[in-house]
């Protein structure tokens, strides 16, 4: 799975349904990226899109059984992860490394 597929899966996975304009708002993800992942995911039967009954130009987005199962296993694959890096490298410096990554991220 792509980056940016797993961040649009984590989106809707911790936020529910929510528009590919709402993503890309919430990532910090360029909409051609979340409109790539989106359809990715939707081959992969991960989600399911539905017109917005508000705005017909919007569709919400929304997991399927599938999608919410590889959430859950990506989720505790991310948690096993950081607590590995913790062990490692213990509270404080992992701490300062999440900082320090965050700030890289950021424009």
């Amino acid at each position: 799975m792509l980056r940016t597929e797993w961040r649009v899966l984590f989106h809707l996975g911790r936020h529910g349904d929510m528009s590919a304009k709402e993503i890309s708002e919430s990532a910090s993800i360029h909409k051609t990226k979340v409109s790539r992942a989106v359809r990715a995911l939707e081959e992969k039967r991960f989600l399911a899109r539905v017109t917005s009954a508000e705005d017909r130009r919007s569709e919400r987005l929304s997991l399927r059984p599938p999608g919410q199962e590889a959430f859950r296993r990506l989720s505790a694959a991310a948690q096993d992860y950081e607590a590995a890096l913790e062990r490692h490298l213990g509270k404080r410096d992992a701490r300062k490394l999440r900082e320090l990554l965050k700030r890289l991220g950021q424009p």
